[in-house]
């Protein structure tokens, strides 16, 4: 797969990150494609999945309600507050 300067650009949009050195950026990823590429050539056709997790599901706990004072804690740190909720400064008229 060929980088071009356009493909950088677009990345660089898309990310909201400044790239600096654009021919270096698509140096690299040309090698990390070139590579990934290359995974494409290995036959796997008679290689069973080393893992699944449809044969052994995740084992799930009961989800059980208990009572929790970490509100009234962190509210207790809070310059204001009022019956469960921060008091804050009005900021829109």
């Amino acid at each position: 797969m060929k980088i071009d300067e356009k493909l950088i650009q677009r990345l660089e949009n898309l990310s909201m990150v400044e790239i600096e050195n654009k021919e270096k950026m698509a140096k690299d990823l040309e090698e990390i494609v070139a590579f990934v590429e290359m995974l494409n050539e290995l036959d796997t056709e008679n290689i069973d999945a080393t893992f699944s997790t449809l044969n052994n599901p995740t084992p799930l706990r009961e989800d059980e309600p208990h009572k929790s004072d970490i509100i009234e804690e962190v509210l207790a740190h809070a310059p204001k507050a009022k019956d469960g909720y921060f008091i804050v400064p009005k900021i829109i008229e």
